[in-house]
């Protein structure tokens, strides 16, 4: 019962925040960021509630599909909320909310689904909760890039709408965009060195594919931070390589899980 009231708590608040921001663009009245702020703190609140009751239990961290998703759309939000204080980011909500409404309602429904239990294993612990975190800066980068890319394609062809008038400048948007992703490559490296280090085998058959996925993912945002340092990559090609790494981390770590959990243990 206790999640459920923290779960729900959490919905109302995302889908209150998504419904705000909404109201005020149809009426082209700018949105008190203190307003939106409150919200999405009270919202992360109730939302860690709920991840504690089904995350920690008596046989250790559970982080089936579900709970995982839920995990880092917590994560992506309060990154969201943190770095708004410096850049602005809020707009990003606007997606960001509607997508932590649906994996907090996911993971209350479907709570030990493909559970799998980590007991005793500090450096297993570290290196998982590693991965979760780069992947959660790099999906802000991910949302980053595609909100980019429809900025610049309505500049362009000078029929931006009023939702794009409320972005900062391209020159900002790419500045955020290079910000999240050097965040994002530095902790995905950490989370491959102590999988490296510390794990016994990291290319055995269950792992394998994931390995080589996210050093994949490693390799494309790694060029691409260097084409920007040294080529003075921008617009189109920072937006191209940004999804293209993050296909291949979102196929490394939700798509392995999708078809382990669902399609193999069927």
């Amino acid at each position: 019962m206790t999640t459920l009231i923290f779960s729900l708590l959490a919905v109302f608040l995302y889908l209150g925040g998504s419904i705000y921001q909404m109201r005020c663009l149809a009426k082209r009245l700018a949105v008190n960021v203190h307003v939106l702020r409150a919200i999405g703190l009270v919202a992360l609140l109730a939302h860690a509630g709920s991840l504690y009751l089904q995350l920690i239990t008596e046989a250790g961290l559970a982080l089936g599909f579900f709970n995982a998703a839920s995990l880092v759309a917590w994560l992506v939000i309060a990154v969201t909320l943190l770095s708004s204080f410096r850049a602005p980011v809020l707009s990003l909500l606007l997606g960001l909310y509607p997508l932590a409404v649906v994996t907090v309602l996911l993971a209350w429904l479907f709570p030990g689904h493909g559970t799998l239990l980590v007991t005793g294993q500090g450096m297993l612990v570290a290196h998982i909760l590693l991965s979760i975190l780069a992947y959660g800066i790099l999906t802000i980068a991910a949302f980053q890039a595609g909100l980019l890319g429809i900025q610049n394609y309505q500049l362009k062809h000078k029929h931006p709408t009023r939702f794009i008038r409320t972005f900062p400048p391209l020159q900002t948007m790419e500045r955020l965009l290079f910000q999240f992703l050097l965040c994002g490559e530095l902790l995905l490296t950490l989370a491959l060195v102590t999988g490296f280090v510390f794990l016994d085998n990291m290319f055995a058959q269950d792992v394998a594919h994931k390995t080589l996925l996210s050093c994949l993912a490693w390799v494309v945002f790694g060029v691409l931070l260097w084409g920007r340092h040294f080529r003075g990559w921008r617009g189109s090609n920072a937006i191209r390589w940004t999804l293209a790494g993050f296909l291949l981390l979102a196929l490394a770590y939700f798509g392995s899980k999708l078809v382990s959990e669902f399609f193999l243990a069927a």
